[in-house]
């Protein structure tokens, strides 16, 4: 039996509730006690006296589906990357992308990982995972450095039994998506991720949705949404996720939720917001997340109109090789369209920074905009340079996008119903957003210290037992019987190093983390590795 004594922080309990002086005992990896003054011996005692201790923070939304394998193997720093900013819990399988199911055809599997590499990165070297209960199995054989839960996503699904084929599912290919899903959450998926603005679920409608992810509701898991425009059609694509929600019985998060393009900023979010609202007045359970930064990152695809890769990714590629069809998505990146955003439009090319390609003759361009890439490589236009860069790279390109107002993240971080997240991707690629080394430590310190846009405990509790609950996870507050997952810090000191510039820089000022009891940092200093547990979601 391991013991555990904090004596003395000032306890955030993860509620949103004002920090109170206390101890905290813990006994083989669980809170037992929480109060003043506590009188009993333990195997290591903490001083905390004039620090925060907090819940450790729970990321829902990290696109590391791939990252615990990585780690296993020694090539990765995945685990400090997550334990010296806080987060002891997260939770894969975002915007319907998941490693899993897998559609038997190998082309097929190719033309997925080329598509998911710039979010997920190379993941080819784990064929043996087609499902989601061997990527369970998988997961169960490695030491996570972290608590992980993994949601499935329905674009992987869809992939698996149609591909990227466009057009309404066949009844047999609905029921056949449908008991993918039911057997996931049956295991203990803590819900199902839709990315409605990527190939192939740009062909999805409510109903079909409505229909298929019916078992969610049925579980009482949650439906998270990356929704189909967060530009012009942000209100509308709103509604239509809140429908799909309404139609399966299920709750929905909408995932990274924004607003998007010069000409919306400042006004569009609050109608988006009082959509939501609407909703929830009506019953309908909506919530949402956000990261705390006014840059995206996402593929450099997602720029291609969905009408010119027509359900073909490797044709439209094909076709971008040649003069007619850049001709034609010149002429269609011109319009807009109800149905997608055109970030051309609403943002401009120079608002597109490349982060990720693999081909030795493309390095050059990282870290450059489209305007930049064109001008130097000779190029024509920007729409020359970004068919160059997609047809040598295969579509696999990265890319951070200036896409937000900071007033707007402000308005959304102030919601009663927000919570953040990370939305990390894992693009193999060393020009990272910051959000992967520091998005948990910045939003403490900017939004909460520094500039005063909430309490510490309001932040902290968006960081914790918020996202917790809507997972359905035993994990994010401090309280007799949750498991001990803590963090302690000094407000004024923990803070990310991580910029846009220089994005690979840990955060520092954390003076523990603890994970199922066990310390996992000091002073900023990994101890362990290998104390997280897998999570599935079960408890009411």
């Amino acid at each position: 039996m391991s013991t555990l004594l904090i004596k003395k922080g000032n306890v955030y309990d993860g509620t949103g509730l004002e920090p109170v002086t206390a101890d905290i005992y813990a006994e083989d990896g669980f809170i037992r006690e929480v109060g003043p003054d506590i009188k009993k011996q333990a195997d290591m005692e903490i001083e905390a006296m004039g620090l925060a201790v907090t819940p450790g923070f729970v990321d829902i939304h990290r696109h590391c589906d791939k990252s615990p394998f990585d780690k296993a193997t020694g090539n990765s720093n995945y685990g400090e990357v997550l334990l010296r900013q806080g987060i002891t819990t997260l939770v894969t399988g975002n915007c319907g992308i998941s490693m899993y199911p897998v559609n038997p055809d190998p082309v097929v599997q190719k033309e997925t990982r080329d598509y998911y590499g710039p979010v997920l990165g190379e993941y080819e070297r784990y064929s043996d995972i087609t499902d989601y209960r061997s990527y369970m199995e998988r997961m169960k054989r490695c030491r996570l450095p972290v608590n992980t839960a993994a949601m499935i996503g329905m674009g992987s699904v869809r992939i698996a039994v149609r591909g990227f084929l466009k057009g309404p599912l066949l009844p047999n290919e609905r029921l056949q998506c449908k008991e993918i899903i039911e057997e996931a959450l049956k295991m203990g998926a803590p819900g199902v991720s839709v990315g409605l603005m990527y190939l192939p679920e740009i062909y999805e409608t409510p109903e079909e949705l409505g229909e298929i992810l019916k078992p969610l509701g049925k579980y009482d898991r949650i439906l998270t949404a990356h929704i189909r425009g967060e530009g012009d059609s942000l209100v509308k694509s709103v509604k239509e996720a809140i429908e799909i929600a309404e139609r399966a019985g299920c709750r929905l998060e909408i995932s990274h939720f924004k607003s998007c393009g010069l000409i919306n900023w400042g006004k569009e979010i609050f109608r988006a917001m009082g959509v939501i609202e609407k909703a929830q007045r009506e019953g309908i359970k909506v919530s949402c997340d956000f990261y705390p930064y006014d840059c995206g990152s996402t593929t450099l695809m997602s720029l291609i109109p969905p009408q010119f890769i027509s359900g073909n990714l490797f044709g439209a590629l094909e076709k971008m090789k040649t003069e007619e069809g850049k001709r034609l998505l010149r002429r269609m990146l011109q319009n807009t369209y109800e149905d997608w955003d055109n970030y051309v439009i609403s943002l401009e090319w120079d608002k597109a920074v490349i982060s990720s390609v693999s081909k030795e003759e493309n390095q050059w361009k990282i870290g450059k905009n489209l305007c930049e890439i064109a001008a130097r490589s000779g190029f024509a236009d920007e729409v020359e340079a970004m068919a160059d860069l997609l047809t040598t790279e295969n579509g696999a390109v990265a890319m951070t996008i200036h896409s937000m107002e900071q007033s707007d993240i402000d308005a959304i971080a102030k919601l009663p119903y927000s919570c953040v997240i990370s939305d990390a991707i894992y693009a193999e690629t060393d020009r990272l957003h910051p959000r992967m080394y520091g998005a948990f430590p910045h939003f403490l310190q900017e939004y909460a210290v520094k500039r005063d846009v909430m309490t510490i405990q309001e932040a902290v509790a968006k960081m914790t037992a918020i996202p917790a609950i809507r997972m359905k996870l035993r994990r994010g507050m401090i309280k007799e019987g949750y498991p001990c997952d803590l963090n302690i810090f000094s407000p004024n000191e923990f803070q990310s190093k991580a910029t846009y510039t220089a994005p690979a820089q840990y955060a520092t000022g954390l003076r523990y983390c603890i994970i199922n009891g066990t310390i996992a940092v000091k002073n900023d200093v990994i101890l362990n590795q290998t104390s997280g547990s897998l999570l599935f979601s079960s408890f009411p």
